[in-house]
């Protein structure tokens, strides 16, 4: 007598153990591959950065004679504390401190009116803000800017402020590159100033120079900028900030740029030019 079937014939024990070992095994070769593959993408990202962090800075165009300055202001919450020795907040001492370190500018730029000079200025507190892109000097509107800048507010972004400013000197156009940090405390957000100073000394190959002067407080939290060849003043109230500023802009990024060696190479018309002269005068002799 026949039966009727229900379903399908039961597999094997052994068939259905294999099946799922087997299974097992080419799931692991496969996660095996995904693995090694994203630890090769990340071995790969890696090189990529470090790359990145050790390639020499490039220039946005070409650059000619003259001197770019990124003046770096500390707005964080504790310049509106008192200065030493005076009634007012330190932010209002900077401000005041920074347009008169700035007019020796206007008597540079009358003795050396071949030698431009761009300034730029930034405050920072918790991040990092450009109020003057970095141009040509104009007295008045950086006295408007400076006047204009807001209640200071917040954290210590140092390094951001040091990295945002570089950028922006390699925009410039110029062959000169200077930063000038005013503050009175710490780096409290971001990289750590120093790191950052280390790595622009680096891959700028010392084009940027870096000058601190460290307002109401230790100087030397910042002697790291003295391995850079950069300058490192401290100033404990408004007098002394004014004299470490005219000491560092006057006696240091003018006169270097007073001293400038720089000679842009004569264009091809105009030694063309001189060529013709000397070949007529030449023929004049004969």
């Amino acid at each position: 007598m026949n039966h009727p079937v229900y379903g399908r014939a039961r597999a094997r024990p052994g068939k259905t153990r294999g099946g799922i070992v087997l299974l097992l095994i080419v799931l692991g070769i496969l996660i095996a591959r995904c693995k090694s593959r994203e630890g090769q993408d990340g071995e790969d990202q890696a090189a990529t950065a470090q790359f990145a962090s050790e390639a020499k800075y490039q220039k946005s165009g070409d650059e000619g004679l003259g001197a770019a300055v990124a003046i770096v202001i500390d707005n964080s919450g504790s310049m509106g504390e008192s200065a030493g020795g005076d009634s007012r907040p330190k932010y209002e001492v900077a401000r005041e401190a920074v347009a008169q370190m700035l007019a020796a500018t206007d008597s540079f730029t009358v003795s050396r009116p071949d030698f431009p000079i761009k300034i730029g200025l930034y405050r920072f507190a918790s991040g990092v803000t450009r109020v003057v892109d970095i141009q040509p000097y104009d007295r008045e509107a950086l006295r408007a800017a400076l006047a204009g800048m807001p209640l200071p507010n917040g954290g210590t972004a140092i390094g951001e402020a040091l990295d945002a400013a570089r950028a922006d000197l390699y925009r410039a156009g110029v062959i000169r590159k200077y930063i000038l940090v005013i503050t009175d405390g710490e780096n409290t957000q971001g990289r750590s100033p120093e790191m950052v100073a280390r790595e622009i000394a680096r891959r700028s190959e010392g084009a940027v120079r870096m000058h601190f002067v460290a307002f109401d407080v230790d100087a030397d939290k910042f002697s790291f900028v003295r391995d850079l060849h950069g300058e490192v003043l401290g100033a404990g109230n408004g007098a002394a900030l004014r004299a470490s500023l005219d000491t560092i802009y006057r006696g240091k990024i003018l006169a270097e740029a007073m001293d400038a060696g720089e000679r842009l190479a004569p264009s091809t018309d105009s030694s063309r030019n001189l060529r013709t002269s000397s070949d007529s005068s030449r023929a004049k002799k004969r």
